[in-house]
């Protein structure tokens, strides 16, 4: 009889795939990627994101110097965000507990927003008809939600 594998969270699967790809850009864990705007906050993760982390070589005997962040940057905000460079470094070393990242490196460059997608407008008489068609239930706030339900299936 074959025994039943453990189920695992989509997350945890695409972090394995992904961490290959993220160590090529010197990152040692995803997590400076993936919760950039938990780290930094929303008023700098609006106009800058991490590129690639870049360490030094160390030599036998030396301690590890901290890496170079290298952000890409809007325009326009490079400015106010090189002012915030101690700012971002205190919350990322924060972050992670100990002393990382030691400098910043700015990239102008529009930064890679991944594309809202544009939500369709409610249609009320479709919902009130489809709503219409729900006899057999009793409750009108349990009906009129099914046909809202219903409209928003057949509109998609």
């Amino acid at each position: 009889m074959n025994k039943p594998r453990p189920t695992r969270r989509l997350a945890e699967l695409a972090s394995e795939l992904l961490a290959d790809a993220f160590k090529k850009q010197g990152f040692a864990s995803t997590e400076l990627v993936t919760r950039w705007r938990d780290i930094v906050g929303p008023e700098i993760a609006d106009h800058a994101e991490p590129i690639k982390l870049q360490w030094r070589r160390v030599m036998e005997g030396e301690p590890p110097e901290p890496a170079t962040l290298v952000l890409r940057v809007e325009g326009p905000a490079a400015l106010e965000i090189q002012h915030q460079s101690n700012v971002v470094i205190e919350r990322i070393n924060r972050f992670f507990g100990w002393h990382a990242v030691g400098r910043i490196a700015l990239r102008q460059a529009p930064l890679s927003r991944r594309a809202t997608p544009v939500r369709p407008k409610a249609d009320a008489a479709a919902a009130e008809r489809e709503a219409a068609a729900l006899t057999e239930v009793d409750d009108d706030a349990l009906r009129m939600a099914l046909g809202r339900l219903g409209a928003a299936v057949k509109r998609n």
